[in-house]
Order: C-alpha cells, then structure tokens, then sequence
C-alpha cells in the first residue's frame, strides 16, 4: 500500500518518515521534482517524489500536507481526487498564530471537502508539531494521540490503521463537522508551544480513553 503526501516541508517529511518505518511506500507530492527527489532520498528508499499529479494517481490516500491557504491551488493540481481518501492536517491560523482564519461555522476540512467533492476528507494529524512526528511520534515516550474526524468511517477506519500502525494512538472523535472542534486544539497547541514556550515535543491528548 502506498500513501502520498502532497508537500515537502518539516509535516510532510515527519509523516513520510513514519509512515514509511511503519512499512508503508510514500510517494512526494511536489512542484519542483528534484528538490523533491533530494528529500525524498534522504528519508529512505521507500520514499519516492514525483509532480503533485502524478503522485496522487499513484495512491488511494493523499495526505494534504501544505498550508490552509495553499490548499485551494495545491487540490486544483492534484488532479482527480474521486474516491480517494483526503487526509487534511491543516490549521487555518492567522499570519500570527494568534488565532483561527474560520471556525464555529465551519472548518478548513469542511472547507477543503467543497474543494474536493469526489474526495473522502478525514481530519488528522493537525495537533502534532513536526517535530514530534520527526521524532517517532512519541511523547514522553508514549505514542502521541492523532484525534480523526470524518462523514466516511471506511475512509476514518484506513486513517486509524495508518497512525495505529505508525505507533500513534488514533482517536476517532465522529464527522467532519468535529474538525470545527480539533483545528482549536491545533492552534492552542502552537499557542503553548511557541507563544508560552513549551516547546514543540508537547501534543494533546485525552485521558482516560483505551
């Protein structure tokens, strides 16, 4: 099973990293092919990197590891998205990071399905800074808790197998809708990190939960 990650900066290659240790083939999604390949030949050789489209023809499950506000031209270059599953891990924070771009109403998950109709969207992933995912996913040595939300259990269900089997602790929390509720623990995460200086190997989780 491959799995392609659309992006080659510090959240995509910490995903490409685990989920190729986990035994998975990753595939770069990237406009410039050669930087690409550089990466790419740097985290193993289940790693490989081609242009954004032809890399997302390669996998059911894409993994849309760019900014929120790229995400509208990073989908129009994917080519075709039906069927597959969309993983988004985005965070619509302001330039600041001092607080959201959408919310209450809406969500960039919900945002980014009418980007993609035909795709499955599953929230994912967006609590995590890069740089736990770089280091195994672990905090405090305990695999760190990636909170999913989707409309599509099948597509929710191939997501939880993924991080379970990365070594991260899925945590299905129900539809779509909840990413409303997800991309604010993102972004009070970057808010303890970086504003109160914790430091990035923190991450949410919930306790209490087999």
């Amino acid at each position: 099973m491959s799995i392609t990650i659309i992006g080659a900066g510090n959240m995509a290659k910490g995903l490409a990293g685990l989920f190729a240790a986990a035994g998975y083939d990753v595939v770069l999604g990237v406009r410039d092919v050669a930087k690409g390949k550089e990466i790419a030949a740097k985290l193993g050789d289940k790693v490989s990197a081609y242009e954004i489209t032809s890399a997302v023809a390669k996998s059911d499950i894409v993994v849309l590891a760019v900014p929120y506000a790229a995400a509208s031209g990073v989908i129009a270059a994917a080519g075709s998205l039906a069927g597959k599953v969309l993983v988004d891990i985005t965070n619509p924070l302001t330039p600041d990071y001092a607080g959201l771009t959408i919310g209450h109403e809406t969500s960039a998950a919900e945002e980014i399905q009418k980007l993609a109709p035909e795709a499955r969207v599953v929230k994912a992933f967006n609590t995590l800074f890069a740089q736990v995912l770089q280091g195994g996913g672990k905090v405090a040595g305990v695999g760190a808790t990636v909170f999913i939300a989707g409309d599509d259990e099948a597509a929710n269900d191939d997501v939880a197998e993924i991080v379970a089997k990365a070594g991260l602790k899925p945590l299905k929390t129900g539809g779509l809708s909840l990413a409303r509720y997800i991309e604010p623990a993102g972004g009070l995460n970057v808010a303890l990190g970086y504003g109160r200086g914790l430091g990035t190997a923190i991450a949410p989780t919930w306790s209490g939960v087999a």
